[in-house]
């Protein structure tokens, strides 16, 4: 469920932005690192995260990791994209975005290093299922 959530989030984000966001691969030291989505020109790199409700404490540890891997990997690409390059955390709940749009330091250093916190609506049937798959996780 987790990979089919954040590929329809990915669409939604694409149709918002109007370009073409895809998983992509940045070479780095002889490897590569991952991420969920990014775009060429203009250039933008994306970490996803589909959860529903207000995040708790290991899940803020989660989407700062996805933020540090935002502003590594934006350090693989070549200088001329770099200084242009967009970078988004995407979230698909108010709710989960809410601490890292708010007051929090994590909200402040995600501002201070230029990520932006976007939420993308999704369909009730999607956030549903989202939610169904959270609840079993926790069981």
């Amino acid at each position: 469920m987790q990979r089919s959530a954040e590929a329809s989030i990915v669409t939604r984000l694409s149709a918002l932005l109007g370009v073409t966001l895809e998983k992509r691969r940045l070479p780095h030291r002889g490897g590569w690192i991952e991420v969920d989505a990014a775009a060429e020109e203009p250039p933008i790199l994306c970490e996803v995260w589909a959860h529903q409700g207000p995040p708790k404490s290991a899940q803020k540890a989660k989407v700062m990791t996805d933020a540090m891997k935002l502003l590594f990997a934006r350090s693989t690409l070549p200088e001329a994209q770099r200084e242009r390059c967009r970078l988004l955390l995407v979230l698909a709940d108010p709710a989960a975005a809410a601490h890292f749009q708010d007051k929090s330091w994590m909200a402040g250093a995600l501002t201070s290093q230029g990520i932006e916190v976007i939420v993308v609506d999704l369909p009730q049937d999607v956030r549903e299922q989202i939610r169904d798959a959270q609840r079993r996780q926790y069981r």
